[in-house]
This record gives C-alpha cells, structure tokens and sequence, in this order.
C-alpha cells in the first residue's frame, strides 16, 4: 500500500510538470529545452527555427546574435549592452544631443530615449516651452562659421532639427554638421561599401581595406599591413601618418622640395623637430645653420645646440641664452621668435604687433572678431586693453552704462541649459563676463574651454590660426586639429 501511495504522488508531480511546460510561451520551453538537454537535436526545422528569431523584414536576432532552435543567444561582450527576445534592445545606441546621451534630460530604455517631464525628441533635446526669443535661438544655433544649423535643418528653440526627410538620420551633429550622404558609395550604394563605419561624412575602413568609400581592397594580409607600417619605435606610422595596404601616407605638413617635413618609409622622420619655432612664418632648418638628417641637426662649423641656433662664439652657454630668452615662459621667445645668444628675434619679422624683449607681447590678441583693436574703444598695450571712459571688458566691448532692466539684462545671459554664464562669469547689460582668473574661458555665454585647442610644440593651434571654443579655426592655407597641415604649393 506505501509503495503504491508513493508511486501515485510520483505520476502526479508528472503530471503536474508536463502540463507547466505546455502552457510557457514557446521561447521560453525552447530555451529550457536546449538549456537543459545541449546533447539533444532540436525538434523545429531550420526554417521553422529562423523564422522565430527573425524580426519582421529584418536580420535574424537582428544581426546581434546566433540563433539556437529558434531562441535568439545575443553576442554579449559588455554586460547589459545586448538584451531582448530578439537581440532587438541595444542600450548605447540611443541618440546624443552635444555629448549626453538623451541630452541629459531622458533615460536610456531598449535603444530610445524616455524623456523627462517638458521635453522632447529622439535625443530629449527640444524643451516643449522656449522661453528665449528668435535671435538668441539664431545665435545658438549657428556653427563655426556662423551659419544656423549648417543649412542642413532647422532652429528650434537654440537646437538644430537636421533635415531627414528621408527617416534615415544620415544627417546629424549639434550643428548638423555630419552628413553620412557622403560615406555612400555611387555604385552599391551601401554606406563605406559595407567594409567600414562612416563617422561624421568620414569612412574609417575594416582592416584590409581603403579608398574613400573603402571601395579598394588590399592584396596583402592585415598582419603584413601592420608589419610594414610599423615604425622602429613600435608605433604605427610614427603616430604621424595613415597606414593603406602596408604603406604610410605621412601627415606632410610643409611639401618644400622633395620631401615633406614628416617623411620615411614609416613616417619615422619628423624635420620640424629640426625648427626653432614652428610656425608659419619661420621655414628655415637648423636656424639656417645646419643640415636636417630625419629630424636631427647637423649643425655647420660655428654653431652648436640641438637646432643649430647658438654661436660657438657666444660667451654664453646654451642653457644660459636659453634661460635669458625666456623670460617667465615655459618656451624661449614666448614661442613667438628665434632665440639666439640670449636674444629674441620675434615671427613675424617685420610686424611690430609682436614685440618686447622676450616676444612676451602680442598685439594681435587686441583685435576682435571684426579685426578692430580693443573694439574701437581703447589702446593696445603689450596685448591687454586699455579702454577709454565708459568700456570695460578684456576687448573693451562692454558699456559701464546699462540701458535695460537686471531681467532683462540676466534673460540675455542665461546659457541653454538656463545657468547664468554657464555658472562661469557675471553677466553684464545682456552679455557674459568670463572669469578673468581663467584665461581659457570663453565664449558668448562662457560655455568654451580653450583648452581643448590641440597644441603642437606646446603652441596652440601650431601658432597657424586661433582658438574658438575649443576648437582651432586656422588661417588660410592650413587646416588639421591642431593647424598643422600646409595645404598650399609652396610655404608662406
């Protein structure tokens, strides 16, 4: 009687799990089952198996994953990144506005933005009230070289709507400066040819390939590409060129001659290191008193140092002239000259905005953006303004009389994100003063750090263009991060 008790209670539970399993969806038994049994074969057909896994009109398990007996197992390499029944929620893929992901008023749910209670968007960027007028919105919508949103969308409320009429966001940025229409290949039309990512209109190929478009493949293996492209020190290219099928195509910032100034097999050259001061007014090697051998001066009989510029004759040594021409810099001259014996001969020769025993003033630093000096209301002196009755400011742009309202005057200073100056400066008559103890603030509302401006040889923007917002606007005939590319024929 025991036995047959415990047998019943057995074939019970049985049945009790059988009829569980039936009743869970499909996917999850399929998973309990391949989970549970990885030796078993699986029970669907092939076909049955994908036709779970794919998304309607889409990849199977979106191109995510492998699908096993129809239950999608997504590539996870970062935890949390790929996740869903069908790979289909991908966490970093959410839109950006100026850096934060959904703009900073949203959160992140299966690649799309929830936003936050008063705003909007697929990146949360547009507030639902502008509480800014129309020209101030203009003003923080245009770019770099002051056009509103590139031409490529509209302003709403100080952010750029790109104009996607086709729904496939190929144009972007805070500016919509990034049109992807540009990575399109003419003849298959997939982006990069389908061998690389575009990044902004740029194509950065898969290894193996090349070409604009990555429309060009290499004939030689990725690890001989790496192979050859390798320079003595272990970087590639030197860190100062672009390695294409095993062969360095050198950042040549100054063709004069044969060669540019980067130059070798592996770029491992660099003859600015041969310069007193790079910039675009000096173009001599060695001081002009040497030879230039892949980035190493040979200097001529009479002349020492490692660029040639102190006269054996001096009675000076070269850590005294050095010294002597520095002044309270970090770089002899100010970066601004060619030291020699303990003098400074200052860049440009001729131009007397540049001046003072060490080079240590600057004259053009007086000029604002319209090219008048100190705003047309004070004098220049050693590169600060000096402004005449009734102006402050480091340009002298700033009336010490206010005609408006202090709401008024705080409604007109108040950044996009509502802080007065970015919470960086105070603000006057409707415009922001930035701190004076942090040079490198600026900016209409103090939002810039020109810090970020890439230096070369310790000078910002390579002394070849000014520092915008962080970012180098070069003169004409350069371009580069930092400036350092001559794109003209011949050296200015």
């Amino acid at each position: 009687m025991y036995a047959q008790g415990i047998l019943k209670l057995v074939l019970l539970l049985a049945a009790s799990l059988l009829s569980l399993l039936t009743a869970l969806p499909p996917t999850f038994s399929l998973s309990l089952r391949s989970a549970s049994t990885s030796a078993s074969s699986c029970q669907l057909s092939r076909a049955e198996s994908e036709l779970r896994c794919h998304t309607p009109g889409g990849k199977l398990c979106n191109g995510r994953g492998q699908c096993n007996c129809g239950v999608c197992i997504c590539r996870v390499t970062e935890p949390g990144k790929y996740y869903g029944p069908l790979c289909e929620c991908h966490d970093w893929v959410c839109d950006t506005y100026d850096g934060k992901i959904c703009a900073g008023h949203g959160k992140c749910d299966c690649g799309k933005c929830k936003c936050d209670e008063g705003w909007y968007g697929e990146a949360c960027q547009y507030p639902t009230t502008c509480n800014v007028t129309r020209k101030k919105s203009n003003e923080m919508c245009k770019n770099s070289q002051d056009i509103i949103c590139s031409n490529a969308g509209t302003c709403q409320c100080g952010r750029c709507k790109c104009e996607n009429s086709e729904g496939n966001g190929l144009i972007y940025g805070k500016f919509c400066e990034c049109d992807d229409r540009e990575c399109i290949d003419d003849e298959t039309e997939e982006i990069c040819t389908g061998h690389g990512k575009c990044y902004c209109g740029n194509c950065y190929c898969e290894a193996g390939w090349h070409g604009d478009k990555c429309e060009f493949q290499c004939d030689i293996t990725p690890w001989e590409i790496k192979r050859r492209c390798t320079s003595p020190d272990g970087k590639i290219c030197s860190n100062r060129g672009t390695c294409v099928c095993g062969e360095c195509t050198c950042h040549d910032v100054d063709p004069t001659g044969d060669w540019g100034d980067i130059h070798g097999d592996t770029c491992e050259c660099d003859e600015r290191n041969c310069k007193a001061v790079y910039d675009r007014y000096s173009d001599d090697f060695c001081s002009g008193h040497g030879q230039c051998n892949c980035g190493r001066c040979d200097c001529k009989g009479g002349w020492t140092g490692k660029k040639c510029e102190h006269p054996r004759s001096c009675p000076l040594s070269v850590e005294e002239s050095t010294k002597k021409c520095q002044g309270n810099s970090n770089l002899p001259c100010f970066g601004r000259g060619k030291c020699e014996c303990g003098q400074c001969t200052c860049f440009p020769p001729g131009d007397s905005r540049v001046h003072g025993k060490t080079c240590e003033c600057d004259d053009r630093q007086c000029d604002d953006m319209a090219g008048n000096v100190c705003g047309g209301h004070g004098t220049c002196s050693c590169g600060q303004c000096i402004c005449g009755t009734g102006w402050f400011g480091n340009l002298c742009q700033h009336p010490r009389k206010c005609n408006m309202t202090e709401e008024e005057s705080r409604s007109l200073c108040e950044s996009a994100d509502g802080i007065l100056c970015s919470g960086k400066g105070s603000c006057h008559c409707g415009k922001c003063i930035c701190s004076p103890q942090e040079w490198y603030i600026s900016g209409e509302f103090c939002e810039c750090d020109d810090r970020d401006c890439d230096k070369h040889d310790g000078l910002i923007c390579t002394g070849n263009g000014v520092c915008s917002c962080g970012n180098c606007e070069c003169w004409e005939g350069w371009n580069g991060n930092a400036c350092e590319i001559w794109l003209g024929t011949e050296y200015p």
